[in-house]
């Protein structure tokens, strides 16, 4: 399998009479077997870079390269070649062919790259058992539920076994339960060397991310509001799961417990933040809903930060460097102290 090589990168296009850059000098570099995690608001490009890796969109200036290929000079029949079977496609909408079954739609792109229909349906059979869909093999879209339908999705981007796969927003239509089998197959497409880019919001990939690309519409960087100070006597909540929020915090003095509610109303400890300590990221970071609530132990004071005001806090240091998958539940990695900076104005 071979490494992804972006160099450069703009994408521009003209809106309104302004022209606009929501990828301007992208470089990034993938080995082969990574699962690289495409972060960010709507607008920032994440979408636009999918359609360039897909051979569906031509940049303004840069380069793309897979192994020996350069994804951005192919044309003709070249093109349509590496479109075919050199990279695959998840679409956030499932884009399934309604009045085909499952078996038929994983079928299609095999039987398009001139295999023959009794081959196509031994390749179809055998990708939808890898996603566990060999039982509704016969089922139209529209007989499926969502998670199933971007099951058969993900089969049919494999069909002709491409060593590059692009997925949009792949669990964005999904609920929690749908989404659980999505995710154990996302983080199995990279086996043999398959390299993976996905454009997504949900934290739920983080864990299973090799790199982490934090993208931003350019020329519109955060807001780095001003600073909030919260003092917390023992016992009060600064925010509850489920609450919205924009603000990360830093711990200035005292202790807070962050924990989590189950079924049952059962609390689970989850982890304790001290003077140094901040936590609170992935809401205002994924534009989620608390996924638990922050309580001071003892007293406490804490400093709130928007997210441009937080970035700004860690410097050249990326942000995605400092999320924790096994902290979970709204938290950042504990022991980091954040630099001296000058708020005061």
């Amino acid at each position: 399998m071979h490494q992804l090589v972006i160099d450069d990168l703009t994408i521009e296009y003209q809106r309104a009479g302004y022209t606009v850059r929501p990828i301007d000098g992208l470089n990034l570099r993938a080995e082969p077997g990574s699962l690289v995690l495409l972060l960010g608001p709507s607008g920032c490009g994440k979408t636009t870079l999918l359609s360039c890796l897909a051979g569906l969109l031509t940049p303004a200036k840069g380069r793309i390269t897979f192994g020996p290929t350069e994804i951005t000079a192919l044309k003709g029949s070249a093109l349509t070649a590496y479109r075919r079977s050199g990279v695959g496609v998840v679409f956030q909408a499932f884009n399934l062919v309604p009045s085909l079954d499952a078996m038929a739609n994983v079928a299609v792109p095999v039987r398009t790259a001139g295999a023959s229909a009794h081959a196509a349906k031994i390749r179809a059979a055998e990708l939808l058992e890898r996603v566990g869909m060999s039982d509704r093999a016969h089922h139209r879209p529209g007989n499926l539920s969502g998670g199933q339908q971007q099951r058969v999705a993900i089969a049919r981007a494999l069909a002709n076994d491409p060593p590059l796969v692009v997925a949009d927003e792949p669990t964005a239509h999904l609920d929690y339960v749908q989404v659980e089998s999505v995710l154990r197959i996302l983080a199995g497409l990279t086996d043999g060397g398959r390299v993976v880019v996905v454009a997504t919001h949900d934290d739920r990939l983080l864990p299973l991310a090799s790199q982490v690309v934090e993208l931003m519409p350019h020329g519109a960087p955060p807001t780095a509001a001003a600073p909030v100070s919260v003092t917390l006597v023992a016992g009060e909540t600064l925010f509850r799961e489920g609450d919205r929020g924009d603000l990360i915090y830093v711990v200035d003095s005292g202790t807070l417990d962050i924990v989590r509610h189950g079924s049952g109303g059962v609390e689970t400890h989850l982890v304790s933040k001290v003077a140094g300590e901040y936590f609170g990221e992935m809401g205002p970071l994924f534009r989620l809903p608390r996924s638990a609530t922050a309580r001071a132990r003892t007293e406490s004071t804490v400093t709130g930060y928007s997210v441009g005001a937080f970035r700004a806090l860690l410097g050249d240091r990326p942000l995605s460097e400092l999320l924790s998958p096994a902290a979970g539940a709204d938290t950042f990695v504990p022991g980091w102290a954040p630099p001296v900076a000058d708020t005061s104005g």
